[in-house]
């Protein structure tokens, strides 16, 4: 059974050569989870050992002692959007362990303006409605340590559900795959994301369509294709732990994050492209928390159509009382270009402490 699986993730994208490949399709996914990550600019695959390995690289749940939990809440564009995170994880026996994750990024309370106009040309504000869009992913994650020494294989499988109010929504389904492999205080990560595409198929609603299909005359006359298809994604990390003093311990990882597609990324070609991460965190006796990363290093184009080199750096501060992590981290919303930095929070509850 087991062959018979890997066999599926192998070939089942060969059967998806005629969908629509989207480069950038659930973007909502890359933004990230828990501000202890995000202050090291994300490069955590190699070493995240916890509840948010869930997202980062399921590997990593063997890690995990007791029932651990988390959350985080992010506020984007002046409180326009909100992201929220919640993830639940705890060991099965002491080779393998289970999570789970649900994550939600939405605009609420957007103005439906399509009935503005009455059919006379006359406004009516009273015609005027309210709609969300919403994207939720809910992930299930297994970890267990392999046969080989100091290896361990995690895989998540994932249910996307996106809406955008009563115009139409989707129902999207693929596969996450992670590695972690230790020695001599080295660690190594490989984090496949959509290892076999994750499939959305949406439900466009007609009558809404026809409505505003006319809005701008020539444009807009046909339905959107109903299918598309996330492209793989890898990770790779590498990262080393020193010990700089009685009570300070230096961490410090360097990931790859590798698309199969050409982009601005500061490595790229036809065949795809690598944007680098680097992360540092500074703890005194794993109760004081510094983090520092700098990643996202792409080239902007100007107007007078040069190239200029844009990185983003990133900052964040943790403390651990009582089995609970406060973890706070300045970045901003996953990555993308020039957007204004936001302030993260997240907490994690370790359940651990309290059978002590």
């Amino acid at each position: 059974m087991k062959y018979k699986f890997l066999l599926i993730l192998i070939i089942f994208p060969l059967f998806l050569n005629a969908q629509v490949f989207r480069n950038y399709s659930n973007e909502f996914l890359n933004i990230g989870v828990d501000a202890a990550a995000l202050g090291m600019s994300k490069a955590v695959v190699a070493t995240t050992n916890n509840v948010n390995a869930t997202y980062w690289n399921p590997a990593g749940l063997v890690g995990i002692e007791d029932y651990q939990g988390s959350l985080m809440h992010a506020s984007y564009f002046a409180g326009i959007a909100n992201y929220n995170h919640a993830a639940f994880a705890m060991p099965i026996d002491y080779e393998s362990a289970l999570g789970i994750s649900v994550i939600r990024f939405g605009v609420d309370d957007i103005l439906n303006t399509t009935q503005l106009i009455d059919s006379e040309g006359n406004i009516d504000f009273n015609r005027i409605s309210l709609f969300s869009a919403a994207d939720y992913a809910f992930n299930i994650a297994y970890a267990r340590n392999l046969i080989f020494k100091d290896v361990k294989f995690g895989v998540n499988a994932k249910i996307v559900r996106r809406i955008i109010g009563e115009f139409a929504s989707s129902w999207g389904f693929g596969f996450d795959a992670g590695l972690q492999f230790e020695r001599n205080s080295w660690k190594f990560g490989l984090m496949a994301r959509d290892i076999t595409t994750t499939f959305n198929s949406w439900a466009i609603n007609e009558d809404e369509f026809d409505k505003i299909k006319n809005a701008i005359p020539g444009q807009n006359q046909e339905l959107p294709e109903t299918t598309e298809v996330t492209k793989p994604k890898i990770q790779v990390g590498v990262a080393k732990e020193w010990r700089v003093g009685r009570y300070l311990n230096l961490l410090s990882e360097v990931d790859l994050n590798i698309r199969f597609e050409q982009s601005n990324d500061i490595f790229s070609s036809k065949m795809g492209s690598i944007d680098p991460a680097v992360g540092f965190q500074l703890d005194y006796d794993k109760l004081v928390y510094l983090r520092l990363g700098v990643g996202n290093f792409q080239y902007i184009t100007e107007f007078n159509d040069g190239k200029s080199l844009s990185v983003q750096p990133n900052f964040g501060v943790g403390f651990n009382y009582k089995g609970i992590q406060v973890d706070y981290a300045l970045t901003n919303i996953g990555s993308v270009g020039n957007a204004l930095f936001s302030n993260i929070f997240s907490i994690t509850f370790d359940y651990s402490f309290f059978r002590n």
